[in-house]
């Protein structure tokens, strides 16, 4: 059996892996709509009005959203 503080750092861990790599497929993602748009002569916003390009502005708008709210 492991022990509580060795679970709480392992599930602490489990977390941080699984955020980074949610990051890594969300930008991956954005930077694929980026190089297509390029390719394909469309304006250079293109890729922000995009699925990936609104769930990264809206992960940045988060905290300060929830910030206001708090207020």
């Amino acid at each position: 059996m492991i022990q509580g503080g060795l679970l709480h750092w392992l599930i602490d861990l489990i977390k941080i892996v699984a955020v980074l790599a949610a990051a890594g497929i969300l930008g991956s993602w954005f930077l694929r709509e980026v190089r297509r748009t390029k390719l394909s002569g469309k304006p250079w916003y293109t890729p922000y009005i995009s699925p990936p390009g609104l769930l990264i502005f809206l992960a940045l708008l988060l905290p300060v959203l929830a910030w206001i709210v708090h207020q």
